[in-house]
């Protein structure tokens, strides 16, 4: 006997039944009040890609771009610039099949001397560009940062 629900009842997921409702498709915004275990799940629930990088321990751009590279498993080298991290996060990714969409989160991007409030925006300003190039794709990228 089958127990399977009538196909007429099972529908898609929508952003509205996860924590993201309410978030733009394409944005870089503040991790504010969300919690990151509540955007993997949303991520997951959506079939999104859900890329973490925790920069505690970074002091320099080199070890901010050396700790994303590693910690997004990124096959193309990061480099020493941010445009290599540009890069790498989009044409090489968009060449290699087709992309549900990204959930992104940037936590404890350093504030010091060595990465001023300049290189913070600079590394911002990159994933905005991400962002703004998978939106042209219709795809979603939704990152969420927060400095320490």
């Amino acid at each position: 006997m089958n127990m399977s629900p009538p196909i007429a009842t099972l529908h898609p997921v929508q952003v509205a039944d996860t924590p993201l409702k309410g978030v733009r498709s394409n944005i870089v915004q503040s991790i504010r009040a969300f919690r990151v275990p509540d955007l993997q799940d949303a991520a997951a629930t959506l079939g999104h890609h859900f890329l973490y990088a925790n920069r505690a321990h970074a002091q320099s751009k080199q070890d901010i771009l050396d700790l994303i590279g590693q910690q997004f498993m990124l096959t193309v080298s990061v480099g020493k610039n941010f445009d290599s991290l540009y890069d790498s996060m989009t044409d090489p990714v968009h060449k290699s099949g087709p992309q549900p969409g990204f959930v992104v989160v940037l936590e404890h991007i350093p504030a010091n001397a060595k990465f001023d409030k300049e290189a913070r925006e600079q590394l911002l300003d990159i994933f905005r560009d991400t962002a703004d190039y998978w939106g042209d794709r219709k795809i979603p990228f939704r990152c969420f940062y927060s400095f320490r």
